[in-house]
């Protein structure tokens, strides 16, 4: 019986998410399994990975052969590093301590770069809202200059104001889209 180390698919139409099994290759993609090794969100960014790393070694070290989608999930969080390390200890390459100071050491990068990217998109978000805010504000000031009684000469250059407002709300909408 081989064995594979795949994504089951669950949640609605439109909003998936995954579980990340150990299944025989044989069985249906979202039917029985021999193990849940972990869990998939790509609904939100970053996405949410949760994986227990030690029950992925395990099976990988027993043979098991994961898809692409989930070798890249394991090597993301660290499950084929942590494999390739213990292939290293078997064959005397290096000790057990030197492959978990490897392995911490690699968590560590990996953390501080999913926190440089969380931190990354939350600044552009707050920049983007901060722009369209001062838009909105532009746009309500000249819609109130507007609203005031004036002479027809002052009444052409408010609607020029809000031409321009309207132009700025638009240039803002399309640095937050990018």
């Amino acid at each position: 019986m081989s064995v594979k180390i795949r994504l089951q698919r669950h949640g609605k139409k439109g909003k998936p998410f995954y579980w990340i099994v150990a299944a025989d290759a044989r069985a249906k993609r979202d039917g029985r399994y021999l193990e849940k090794i972990g869990t998939y969100n790509p609904n939100v960014n970053p996405a949410i990975i949760d994986l227990n790393v030690d029950k992925a070694v395990e099976w990988l070290q027993n043979g098991a052969q994961p898809t692409d989608t989930a070798k890249n999930i394991l090597s993301y969080k660290g499950a084929m590093l942590k494999n390739h390390l213990a292939g290293g200890v078997r064959k005397g390459a290096l000790t057990q301590e030197q492959a978990d100071a490897k392995f911490a050491a690699w968590l560590e990068e990996k953390a501080a770069k999913i926190s440089d990217k969380e931190a990354g998109l939350s600044k552009a978000q707050s920049e983007a809202k901060a722009a369209a805010l001062a838009a909105e504000k532009a746009v309500n000031e000249a819609r109130i200059e507007a609203a005031k009684p004036v002479v027809e000469e002052v009444a052409e250059e408010a609607s020029e104001e809000v031409e321009a407002a309207a132009e700025t709300i638009d240039e803002a909408a399309e640095k937050a889209a990018e």
